[in-house]
């Protein structure tokens, strides 16, 4: 069973900082591309960051300069620094991996609550 273990969501005044953490675990096989998304209330999920095994990245153009996607293959993780947040970077974040077993496979996390007061 594969399980995505998001952390480091909370509670950040406008300009603030908060650094996000997914722990992949169980029989995934190898991590490919590892990324995160976001949803606010009403609104679709969309891509923030993602970035492949290798360590190539690509960002939304919401967060360039601002957002920084990194990875710990050794320890199957992946972060997400998050500097000078907006009210509007209000979401749930979700982690999401590219798992290559027996064929592909998509995993979720549980996502994890970031709000931003203004």
């Amino acid at each position: 069973q594969v399980q995505l273990v998001e952390s480091g969501g909370g509670l950040v005044q406008a300009g603030g900082s908060l650094r996000l953490s997914c722990v992949v675990s169980g029989s995934i096989g190898s991590i490919n591309d590892m990324g995160w998304y976001r949803q606010a209330p009403g609104k679709q999920r969309e891509l923030v960051a993602t970035i492949t095994r290798a360590g190539s990245t690509a960002y939304a153009d919401s967060v360039k300069g601002r957002f920084t996607i990194s990875r710990d293959n050794a320890k199957n993780t992946a972060y997400l620094q998050m500097n000078s947040l907006k009210p509007e970077d209000t979401a749930v974040y979700y982690c999401n991996v590219k798992g290559v077993r027996f064929g592909i496979t998509y995993y979720w996390g549980q996502g994890t609550q970031v709000t931003v007061s203004s």
